[in-house]
């Protein structure tokens, strides 16, 4: 490397955000010259290791023993006094699925094997399509509306509240004490807001005790009775702990993604007339769409790793004890794996290779719901919102975060239907 292209590395990583404006809204150009120039490289604003390339992420994946999920997502800074005395009042440590390396992962897994198994979720699919029907009938009539906020954060919410068995009425609650949750891991907010996060974390995890400890009394035909840990007189073998931390991960990623993967998706579809017109004439296009969705707007960005040993990842040396960023996002747009990866094709053979489920042992447990519940969505909104299309007056707005990837707007129109 010339000295000219090794400034040029170094101005290139200066840059990385993805929380700045510009790299919210289209991050793709420097992943391009990230994956050329600096695959594998150290951001000093973030004090991650941030790797790139596509190759190099399903290394990490795959191999649990050199870079390890536990402790993954734990907030880097010191908690503020104020903020660790309030988390006093709750577990030491969160351990779940995701933070997990084997045995504990293999164990837990197997619990999520059962809960989540093909044909518990095949079966939800009448109460999805009901579900996503319901929500479309409160604005069909309308001609306007935002897909993320009335029906692509509402749908995957109440069906997680379903299959965990707790009431739909308290998903709004629980979605807050979710974002507490997701605020807490960077410990970056303004100390006030901390504070309230710290209290609301605490609170959700009382919420799944106190729930797990109903079950064991009066087991339900839900996933929460699945959860119960044996101790208790349930059957799970866990423990109580593991068992209200998966529970709370559990709503956090059961709504989270597919939120997402509906909002992106239906953007990509909006600003690709033919296409669009193409999955309304065949809806047999629509499983193949979304995994293109999922690659070309992967409602993750990157996930975590804890490196065990010193090591070398794409020609880089990486010091025990760093923290990884495996960016799904640049990988999923890796010219390697995917020709001509800036377009939008739902017809991609190569589709279903994508990163945005993770690989390995962490692949996610959810996919098959997040599936089936994508697909649902599309085949309605498609079907009931005649002439579906962006607003010119509206803009969409992105999440401006650092591991998540989506809409927290997309404003829309439709003809409106004639009454039946």
């Amino acid at each position: 490397m010339t000295a000219q292209n090794s400034r040029s590395g170094d101005e290139l990583v200066a840059a990385f955000n993805p929380m700045a404006p510009d790299q919210v809204e289209n991050p793709f150009p420097m992943y391009v010259r990230l994956r050329q120039e600096r695959p594998v490289f150290y951001s000093a604003m973030f004090d991650l290791w941030v790797v790139t390339r596509y190759d190099d992420i399903s290394e990490v994946e795959k191999d649990t023993a050199r870079f390890s999920s536990v402790g993954a997502l734990d907030a880097r800074a010191e908690p503020h006094p104020e903020v660790r005395n309030i988390l006093k009042q709750a577990y030491p440590k969160f351990v779940s699925l995701v933070q997990s390396d084997p045995p504990d992962h293999t164990r837990i897994r197997a619990v999520f094997g059962r809960a989540l198994s093909p044909q518990r979720i095949a079966a939800m699919e009448p109460s999805i399509r009901a579900t996503a029907n319901g929500l479309i009938d409160g604005f069909v009539q309308d001609g306007f509306g935002d897909l993320v906020q009335q029906f692509a954060f509402a749908l995957p919410g109440f069906i997680i509240c379903d299959l965990l068995g707790v009431p739909r009425a308290d998903m709004q609650q629980l979605k807050g004490w979710s974002d507490d949750k997701t605020l807490l891991m960077s410990a970056t907010a303004p100390i006030e807001q901390q504070v309230e996060s710290a209290h609301g974390f605490v609170a959700m995890e009382r919420y799944f005790k106190e729930k797990l400890q109903e079950r064991s009394k009066k087991p339900r035909e839900d996933l929460l009775t699945l959860l119960v840990p044996q101790s208790m007189g349930g059957t799970a073998p866990m423990s109580e702990q593991e068992a209200v931390c998966n529970a709370m991960d559990l709503f956090s990623a059961g709504h989270e993604t597919t939120t997402s993967l509906i909002g992106g998706g239906m953007w990509l579809l909006l600003n690709s007339p033919e296409q669009l017109e193409a999955v309304k004439a065949d809806p047999s296009l629509i499983p193949n769409a979304l995994e293109e969705m999922l690659r070309k707007e992967p409602p993750v960005r990157g996930f975590f790793r804890q490196v065990t040993e010193d090591t070398t990842l794409g020609g880089v040396s990486i010091p025990k004890g760093a923290r990884l960023f495996i960016m799904y996002e640049s990988g999923n747009h890796d010219e390697t794996q995917f020709p001509d990866p800036d377009r939008f094709d739902i017809r991609r053979a190569e589709a279903k290779k994508h990163l945005a489920f993770g690989k390995g042992i962490h692949f996610c447990v959810g996919a098959p719901l997040a599936r089936l519940e994508g697909r649902i969505a599309f085949e309605q909104l498609l079907t009931r919102l005649p002439n579906l299309r962006l607003r010119e007056d509206e803009p969409a707005v992105r999440r401006p975060y650092l591991m998540l990837r989506g809409f927290d707007h997309l404003p829309v129109a439709w003809d409106v239907p004639a009454k039946k």
